[in-house]
């Protein structure tokens, strides 16, 4: 059973209505705006499918690392590069798209750039190499880029006008000085805690509990070995 789906409590029914209507919005935008400024291409559509991944990160859950500017901005920004390059050098298409998804996670984790959806893009590249060879490599990079900088601005708008929501996440706070006795936290104490944090965060207090528990044995087992 504990692998089975549990009810995510922690989360209101607002916040996900929230995350459900700025990212079909956002879309909806997106492709609007897109087809006012880019010339026809080859494509149906202009939008590319790994966007609607990000739309995810960046409407359901906007204060992940994952989702920050620069790894949308440069996720999707180098494997878009890889995925071209890997078309170009490669016929086959599986090899191909392989090489471009493993490289692209590689240079993502080089350039702390980690954008999941970023590899979808690497491997759009690569199947849909016919049409966009045909349509050069400048259309297909303003294609790209034009997705990718469109979703940037709908998510400082967006993320912005809805309650309990910073866009970009601000950083970290400065850790707090450690009390004089060290006391163990209960429940209520974390669920104090994150109502204080700037922001909507998907956790519970019980998995903050179980995290700590976690990494407080990870510490005395190394403490042990030593």
């Amino acid at each position: 059973m504990r692998y089975l789906p549990q009810p995510n409590a922690s989360l209101p029914l607002s916040e996900k209505l929230h995350s459900g209507l700025a990212g079909g919005v956002a879309l909806g935008m997106l492709g609007w705006a897109l087809s006012l400024v880019l010339p026809p291409g080859p494509q149906q559509t202009l939008l590319i499918g790994s966007i609607a991944a990000s739309a995810v990160l960046l409407f359901a859950a906007p204060h992940s690392p994952l989702a920050q500017p620069w790894n949308l901005v440069v996720g999707h920004g180098l494997s878009a590069i890889v995925g071209w390059c890997c078309s170009l050098l490669f016929i086959h298409p599986v090899l191909a798209g392989a090489l471009a998804v493993g490289l692209a996670i590689l240079l993502m984790h080089l350039l702390d750039s980690m954008h999941p959806p970023g590899a979808a893009t690497a491997l759009t590249l690569v199947l849909g190499s016919t049409q966009f060879h045909h349509a050069g490599f400048v259309w297909t990079a303003a294609l790209v880029m034009g997705n990718v900088a469109g979703s940037l601005v709908l998510a400082l708008l967006l993320n912005n006008m809805l309650p309990g929501r910073r866009y970009p996440a601000p950083p970290a706070p400065a850790p707090l000085p450690l009390p004089a006795a060290d006391a163990e936290p209960e429940p209520d104490d974390l669920r104090w805690a994150l109502s204080q944090m700037d922001g909507v965060i998907d956790v519970s207090a019980e998995d903050v509990l179980e995290i700590n528990r976690l990494a407080r044995h990870r510490a005395t087992e190394r403490a042990l070995r030593r």
